[in-house]
């Protein structure tokens, strides 16, 4: 499954840098004015998990398949977008289209790059940001409510959960606050919630682009964005777009010496991408043969048949048993075999709720 995050913030922060170097491609033209990004690029990317080369090792499979993760660069935000300024309204309906929200902030100094409002202060930048999301998702529900509430009063069943949903949302909005801390008193709440796709209720992950001597611990710019998001709740990582766009350029032996050299342990990719699925509450699973090692990725609490739905939808109506084996037993007994052998492997029926990690092969009709 993976999942789709569009790159936002002001420009001239470095999304379009980020972006290239995330997808290892120059699709995004990265450029030192407003606006160099008019379409989003979308760039798929392997999720990198040193389990599966593992698995695929012991299986001796003849391809390794990674799940994949949508990085979208979209245009960048100037103040006034919800009312249609820069591109505004196009900006907007880019980011109701994706899942979550990467939200690039400029943590570093540079005379020759022009900021937007020729000030470096990623906390303000941030909530030019959001305050424009805030406005557009406040003029919407303040037509819907209404609406909604009207058509509750006339005995309409649907029309009074979104009322109150909805209701709940548009004073948090009211107070200043995201529709993301919306609590939801039950599922079909929280699905009325999720097609409202109001863009405060996307989650949001921070990420600190800093110079290239800030890589490692991050600077008093970036300090002041994990405060903002430890007090919402919020993921926050320091990435140098700058050391990205070099690494992409190496092989991969020069890619480690390089990151040591710097004082990292991995790159920016795998902190954004690990970030992310705290974020988005994902976790994979693993499909592992002759012919191929295959990592999955579901939403945590996912059962057992709709892991087997994330292969295809035939697979979920006609679940019949999942054979599982956690990783740890697969690769400490060398494999599907002995793990059987040894009582580890399981036969998981419908309300098996699957593990982060869990290698599994599906019984259907």
């Amino acid at each position: 499954m993976g999942f789709k995050c569009g790159i936002v913030g002001l420009p001239n922060v470095g999304k379009s840098t980020l972006f290239n170097a995330l997808t290892e491609t120059a699709a995004a033209q990265a450029a030192n004015y407003p606006f160099c990004t008019i379409e989003p690029n979308i760039g798929n990317v392997a999720v990198p998990d040193a389990r599966l080369e593992k698995l695929a090792a012991i299986a001796s499979s003849k391809k390794i398949i990674a799940t994949q993760l949508a990085f979208v660069d979209i245009a960048g935000l100037v103040r006034g977008a919800s009312k249609g300024e820069g591109l505004g309204n196009q900006f907007l309906g880019n980011i109701r289209e994706v899942d979550a929200i990467v939200h690039v902030l400029r943590c570093f100094e540079d005379d020759d790059i022009q900021h937007v409002e020729n000030k470096v202060d990623p906390v303000a930048d941030a909530e030019t940001v959001e305050t424009e999301l805030l406005l557009s998702d406040l003029e919407s529900l303040e037509k819907r409510v209404p609406a909604f509430a009207k058509k509750a009063a006339q005995g309409d069943k649907e029309a009074k959960i979104a009322a109150s949903v909805l209701g709940q949302a548009l004073e948090l909005l009211r107070e200043g606050k995201p529709a993301r801390l919306t609590e939801p008193k039950d599922e079909e709440e929280a699905r009325v919630l999720r097609t409202a796709q109001l863009l405060t209720s996307k989650p949001v992950l921070y990420v600190c682009n800093v110079d290239e001597g800030s890589a490692a611990n991050g600077n008093a710019f970036s300090e002041k964005v994990f405060a903002k998001a430890a007090a919402e709740g919020a993921q926050a990582v320091v990435v140098s777009a700058a050391i990205e766009s070099e690494l992409v350029t190496m092989e991969m032996a020069d890619r480690l010496e390089f990151l040591e050299e710097m004082g990292l342990h991995e790159t920016g990719l795998a902190r954004v991408i690990r970030a992310g699925y705290e974020l988005l509450h994902l976790i994979t699973f693993f499909t592992v043969g002759p012919q191929e090692a295959r990592a999955w990725t579901v939403h945590t609490g996912a059962t057992a048949p709709e892991a087997a739905g994330e292969i295809h939808s035939d697979f979920q109506k006609g679940f019949i048993r999942a054979e599982t084996i956690a990783y740890d037993d697969y690769v400490a007994l060398g494999g599907e075999a002995r793990a059987r052998e040894a009582g580890k492997l399981r036969a998981e029926g419908k309300a098996y709720v699957v593990h982060d990690g869990d290698v599994m092969h599906f019984l259907h009709s």
